[in-house]
């Protein structure tokens, strides 16, 4: 944190354009306390490393996986109950079904392409088919194409590590993997399919069962930050909530604010990263606030 002309303090961010920011990345929403530097990657993902590994970033957007293990691993980050992005996960399991039906079990034996393990639409969509069909996730080998953002975590026994630049899309597309863990990547093919059956209907119904809308990123900020001026972190969360509410066209089924009403969600990726070998133990939520975040909303 460095301290502007106007004896603002500057905090230096790492977040992407979406609807629910949008109002904060153009000024429309703003601080009297601390001026934001906007100085991440378009895509935010792309901080997240420099973000855990060399401290690039006062605060932004970190994936929950991401987090929970810069949690394991002492990083100096603390989360805020501000969800940036999340989504259903259902349909984002594909296989092409030239080379034959697949129903979800079908995968164990068999080799499933994903970016890197500890993605978080990994996280969620192999929660989904081990909890809801049954799929034995240490009998799938899981072929990967980058590290992990934390230096200190590494893969489970059952993934290997494919070329760099190789492309786990055209893998499965070719029928060289069985099927794929992807979001916005999934190839756009008519021949790729789904591999939980009815996708879309499924995640209503889980929806209404479970109440959860998965988290993908959620806000941190640096734990100094939080502990020097508590002031900022609570007009962060104010202004988060602000563009939020100014966002327009934002999906009904999306990740709400504040701490009780994600409680279950994050308990979720806890107990899926700690079953999938993401973690090193299970937290308890409130291991992921400090006194200031966890009374935020």
């Amino acid at each position: 944190m460095t301290t502007t002309e106007a004896d603002l303090p500057t905090l230096r961010l790492n977040l992407a354009d979406y609807k629910v920011t949008k109002a904060l990345k153009e000024g429309r929403v703003t601080s009297d306390l601390v001026h934001l530097n906007f100085c991440g990657p378009a895509r935010a993902s792309e901080g997240f490393k420099p973000m855990v590994r060399e401290n690039a970033f006062d605060a932004g957007e970190l994936a929950i996986v991401t987090y929970l293990q810069a949690k394991a691993y002492g990083k100096p980050y603390v989360m805020l109950p501000a969800p940036i992005s999340g989504r259903f996960q259902h349909h984002c399991a594909g296989y092409n079904d030239a080379f034959g039906h697949l129903d979800p079990k079908d995968i164990e034996g068999r080799q499933v392409g994903v970016r890197t393990y500890a993605q978080t639409t990994g996280l969620w969509i192999r929660g989904i088919l081990r909890h809801e069909y049954g799929v034995d996730l240490d009998k799938v080998t899981w072929m990967t194409v980058g590290d992990g953002h934390l230096a200190e975590y590494s893969d489970p026994e059952n993934c290997q590590r494919l070329p760099k630049g190789t492309s786990v899309a055209d893998m499965m597309l070719d029928g060289k993997l069985a099927a794929l863990l992807a979001g916005e990547d999934m190839p756009k093919d008519p021949r790729v399919k789904t591999l939980i059956p009815n996708a879309q209907e499924a995640a209503k119904d889980w929806f209404a069962r479970e109440g959860v809308v998965p988290i993908n990123h959620i806000f941190v900020v640096h734990k100094d930050v939080s502990k020097n001026r508590p002031d900022i972190v609570r007009d962060l969360y104010r202004m988060i909530e602000r563009s939020r509410n100014e966002a327009v066209d934002v999906p009904a089924a999306f990740p709400p604010l504040g701490l009780e009403a994600n409680r279950k969600g994050i308990a979720l990726a806890i107990d899926w990263a700690f079953e999938q070998k993401i973690i090193p133990r299970r937290f308890s939520v409130d291991e992921l606030f400090d006194d200031v975040t966890g009374s935020l909303g």
